[in-house]
């Protein structure tokens, strides 16, 4: 966005790698290395900009921590265009609006990353252009950051009614996306300019297309 003048002012040196993949950045100059404190600050500093802090999707070995906003980050731009149909990013948790003490004044919507916060009438015939928040659950990534910004108490988070299972490792959630999407013949076997890869990766993805009950090889002689 900065190089098409439309980056939105907030602050860039802020989105985190770790372990090897840090070692990696730092030695070929793309990434700077930064002590705990100095890391600590960075996520505070993040925190005060309302910006959406997510890490890798793991639970051990964490590569990254992003902190980004919802107007330049190209993956928080994806969820807006795309969540409905498949969440990249998602927590165990989901914010819940408290009709008695929300008095629609669009703080989470404003704030909201991937516009899952909107205002509808509230329903009070004593007020009638009274708003209350209304959630769009099929977009929201449970980032917590209209919790955040709410002033008079009037969202709260609670636990989603289906828990997403995170995957151990990075090794562990390539396999499952692999497997997710059909391309598990395609991980393995990843080097297309070589015939017999193409032909393998042929031949498993057609077994992985078969009904479980099919999916056994003829016993030898």
């Amino acid at each position: 966005m900065e190089h098409v003048h439309k980056a939105c002012g907030n602050p860039l040196d802020n989105c985190m790698t770790f372990n090897s993949t840090a070692c990696s950045l730092i030695k070929h100059g793309i990434a700077r290395q930064v002590d705990v404190e100095e890391g600590m600050n960075l996520l505070q500093e993040s925190l005060g900009h309302n910006l959406v802090q997510f890490g890798e999707n793991v639970r051990e070995q964490v590569a990254f921590i992003c902190n980004c906003c919802g107007c330049c980050c190209e993956a928080l731009l994806a969820a807006k265009r795309f969540a409905l149909l498949s969440p990249i990013a998602t927590t165990n948790f989901l914010p819940e609006v408290d009709r008695a003490n929300c008095n629609g004044c669009g703080q989470c919507v404003e704030a909201c990353p991937v516009e899952a916060m909107g205002l509808v009438s509230a329903g009070d015939p004593r007020q009638p252009k009274r708003k209350r928040a209304k959630l769009q659950q099929d977009l929201c990534l449970g980032c917590g950051v209209c919790v955040r910004v709410c002033t008079r108490n009037g969202l709260s988070l609670r636990s989603r009614a289906k828990r997403v299972i995170t995957p151990v490792t990075t090794a562990h959630r390539t396999v499952l996306m692999a497997i997710e999407r059909g391309k598990l013949q395609n991980l393995i076997f990843d080097n297309q300019a070589h015939w017999n890869h193409r032909a393998m990766a042929a031949i498993l993805g057609a077994v992985l297309k078969l009904p479980p009950s099919n999916r056994s090889w003829p016993a030898g002689r």
